[in-house]
């Protein structure tokens, strides 16, 4: 009896010693560093990780050569004969975009869906003798391919009669608000803005109850506007963001509409309480909807454009008008395509992978799981490098760069943050061999630097972090060529 207490607790002793060991171990595991508030949704994380997304203007305008219509057109203009919602979404699938925005209602408040709330709409046109609804072949073509879907709803309505009284067009409004997302489900976007000619009726949008009631219809939107609250304007029509351009504003110095707000719309703020990312928005063509006199973009200002909005933390969202037959027209589709051809080539290979990366330090020691790999993965959110942080000192964090041959041959630089955790970064440097060639402010989800000339040969880039709010969190570097640039001006 005597020997199988004493082997009953040497059992235990030997249990409780080894349970000490796994909670050492465990203690030593490093925890990630707090996050730095405001941060995003999930959806709006989603939102930034599409990158590229399509505008699709269509409507009487089509028809009339116009940018704005007047509200006085008749809806029998409207017959887009070979009408092919499909081949919009071939032509988005083709060109690697996951979400497409179509203009259910324009200015001219003629309505892409049999609304039983006016005449003024698909019902009255000549197409489909009037039994046509644009939106939901839309949304199902659009579904069969596995892309997501956004509605654009003007409030300003050149057409009815209730525009002009707060009340009654707030009831109408509301109404066709309702109808389209109880109609059409899993819209990802919907898009309000405060276009309106200065010399239109002065009406006041209920905006915050067209706010709630899409969440209340719909919960995973992001939604558009000036101000919010899931996504921002970036405060013009270039596609291009400021050269600083923080996801973090303060809303209550926004109002939809407001001319004065421009630039803060297009740099952020670091000092910003909401976390409301900038939507770049421009044209494939001069106009946005189709006229026959023009043409799209060249590549090389495409690609300018991606640089300027996807590569300053922003998504792009690129509008692609359907012509008067009811297609893409093909040359836009073929321009579309050879931009996705192009954006695959210079970011395909990263020179980074096949180099040693060095950093100052690392949280929790080589072991700690914060190393400089896990800017090397497919993870850009969640997967990251974080220096060690001693709140005592001040810390020099850098990573950088050698070439496994001793040459590095690249023309961009690509800078992640882990966004998930806190937009950070507020000013850095970019040095090769020792040269200083960026200053940069923010980097936020991707930060793309174009160098000047054709291709740079280096032994080291350095990055260097002088100002973050907190630590800096780097997901992905990447050092890359770009074929199609020859540049004539010094580094963007």
């Amino acid at each position: 009896m005597a020997r199988l207490w004493c082997s009953f607790f040497i059992f235990i002793s030997l249990l409780l010693q080894q349970n000490k060991i796994c909670m050492s171990l465990l203690e030593q595991v490093p925890s990630p560093p707090l996050p730095i508030l405001p941060l995003p949704t999930y959806a709006q994380l989603k939102w930034q990780q599409r990158e590229i997304i399509m505008f699709l203007h269509f409507g009487v305008n089509t028809y009339t050569d116009r940018e704005w219509g007047t509200g006085h057109e008749s809806p029998s203009i409207f017959n887009p004969i070979g009408l092919n919602t499909t081949q919009w979404a071939n032509v988005a699938e083709e060109a690697g975009i996951s979400l497409m925005i179509l203009t259910a209602k324009h200015h001219d408040g003629f309505c892409l869906w049999p609304s039983k709330y006016t005449k003024h709409s698909v019902i009255s046109s000549t197409w489909q003798n009037g039994k046509g609804d644009v939106v939901q072949e839309f949304v199902n073509a659009a579904t069969n391919k596995g892309i997501d879907v956004g509605i654009y709803l003007s409030p300003w309505d050149r057409h009815d009669s209730r525009y002009g009284d707060d009340l009654l067009y707030n009831e109408y409004y509301l109404a066709q608000l309702q109808e389209l997302l109880k109609k059409y489900q899993d819209v990802r976007e919907i898009w309000f803005d405060g276009a309106k000619d200065p010399k239109a009726q002065n009406v006041s949008y209920y905006f915050s109850d067209w706010f709630s009631m899409v969440k209340e219809l719909q919960s995973s939107i992001n939604i558009f506007s000036d101000a919010g609250p899931d996504v921002r304007w970036v405060g013009g029509e270039t596609g291009t963001a400021g050269d600083t351009c923080w996801s973090t504003i303060n809303r209550t110095s926004l109002a939809i509409g407001a001319s004065n707000i421009t630039e803060y719309l297009s740099t952020g703020d670091p000092r910003g309480t909401d976390w409301l990312p900038a939507e770049c928005d421009v044209s494939i063509r001069p106009g946005w909807f189709w006229h026959k006199s023009e043409s799209p973009k060249k590549l090389s200002e495409l690609l300018d454009i991606y640089y300027k909005s996807v590569g300053r933390n922003c998504v792009l969202l690129l509008n692609v008008p359907p012509n008067t037959t009811g297609i893409i027209s093909e040359n836009d589709a073929h321009r579309l395509k050879e931009f996705r051809s192009a954006i695959n080539t210079i970011f395909h290979k990263n020179i980074v992978e096949s180099s040693y990366v060095k950093v100052s330090s690392q949280r929790g020691g080589k072991e700690g799981g914060f190393g400089p790999q896990n800017m090397l993965d497919s993870d850009h959110l969640w997967s990251y490098w974080a220096p060690h942080e001693d709140k005592k000192e001040k810390e020099d964090h850098w990573i950088e760069i050698w070439g496994e041959d001793g040459i590095l041959k690249f023309n961009v630089i690509r800078i992640q943050e882990a966004i998930g955790l806190g937009q950070r970064i507020k000013e850095y440097e970019i040095y090769v061999d020792g040269k200083l060639i960026i200053q940069g402010t923010t980097i936020g989800y991707k930060r793309l630097h174009r160098l000047d000339g054709d291709v740079v040969h280096a032994s080291v880039v350095r990055i260097r972090f002088i100002k973050a709010r907190g630590v800096p969190l780097i997901s992905s570097i990447g050092l890359h060529f770009d074929p199609f640039w020859h540049s004539k001006f010094t580094a963007t």
